[in-house]
């Protein structure tokens, strides 16, 4: 199993859990992948060994899932984060750094996309204001909603790290989130002699520095495994058809039969169930707000005004 890619060499895990380096096959690398890197953390491999002790990767079996985003550098790339996974955890926070509602219902939409669990886990919470908590919960609400199982953490206080813990027993965990929001930090409090290193937020941009430089996975002593990821400020989405997109928000999804169009997109339809939940707060303004954006083909996704949650 691989549990580190630093671009050109793999980390990979044995059968008896000892670790050897491996590179992948050349051929491989000139197959015409649509990816940047067509061997992720998470896959399972074939290794055939060399003369110095090192082993080349030579068949990557089949995935039972995966979470794609699109490649910063290659627009017509995609990055593949990691792969087989049980679950993946977004790490937010309400302020320093923000994590962005349109970053959110992005990622989320994708782990819906590829069939992965979801779970939100909103850090830091020990440094929140009066107005942070106000937004705190309603963001818990609006994603409870849509069916999202939501933790309130701290790595100061300790407060919901047990329940943490418990979630993440005997299963493979990607977490993901901007940097800055403490997933090293997490992670080392629950495998502690893991020893990441964590950075600081910058008090000029309000956002996180980033200290992963790749995706590493992580054996935990209470059973399973953490994939940490480097912080990411964007979340590009990758083969989403205008048609689909309402399938990755449950909530809406869950509306659309009800609809008087079977084809309908939930812009200014006539018998639109969807806009009916959304002028009626049935529906998280912020969450339709992101998926016109997504319909829209906006990138950013956080065009809209932040304290829309603040709607009557």
């Amino acid at each position: 199993m691989v549990t580190k890619s630093t671009g050109s060499w793999y980390k990979v895990q044995m059968e008896d859990r000892s670790y050897v380096d491996a590179r992948l096959r050349g051929a491989m690398r000139l197959q015409g992948s649509k990816s940047t890197n067509p061997v992720a953390v998470g896959d399972f491999v074939d290794l055939f060994p060399e003369s110095d002790g090192r082993y080349v990767i030579n068949n990557v079996h089949e995935r039972k899932n995966y979470i794609v985003r699109r490649s910063v550098n290659l627009s017509k790339k995609t990055q593949v984060i990691a792969a087989n996974l049980d679950q993946a955890i977004l790490v937010c926070t309400i302020a320093e750094p923000r994590t962005l509602y349109g970053f959110m219902d992005r990622f989320l939409a994708t782990t819906e996309a590829y069939d992965i669990p979801a779970i939100i886990v909103f850090n830091k919470i020990d440094d929140y204001s009066k107005e942070a908590f106000d937004e705190l919960e309603y963001r818990e609400e609006a994603y409870g909603r849509a069916g999202y199982k939501t933790l309130r953490t701290s790595a100061i206080s300790g407060e919901g790290i047990s329940n943490l813990k418990k979630l993440l027993k005997d299963k493979v965990s990607l977490f993901s989130g901007h940097s800055g929001v403490g997933k090293s930090t997490l992670t080392n409090l629950l495998e502690p002699g893991l020893d990441l290193r964590t950075g600081s937020v910058s008090t000029a941009h309000g956002q996180g520095k980033h200290t992963t430089t790749f995706a590493e996975m992580h054996f935990m002593k209470l059973g399973g495994y953490i994939i940490d990821t480097p912080g990411i400020r964007g979340f590009g989405l990758v083969n989403m058809e205008n048609v689909e997109i309402s399938h990755f928000f449950p909530e809406i999804f869950e509306l659309q039969p009800k609809c008087k169009f079977g084809n309908c997109k939930h812009l200014d339809e006539p018998g639109c169930e969807v806009i009916s939940a959304y002028e009626n707060n049935r529906i998280a303004p912020t969450r339709y707000i992101s998926y016109l954006s997504m319909l829209n083909g906006d990138e950013e996704g956080d065009s809209f005004r932040q304290d829309i949650y603040k709607k009557e």
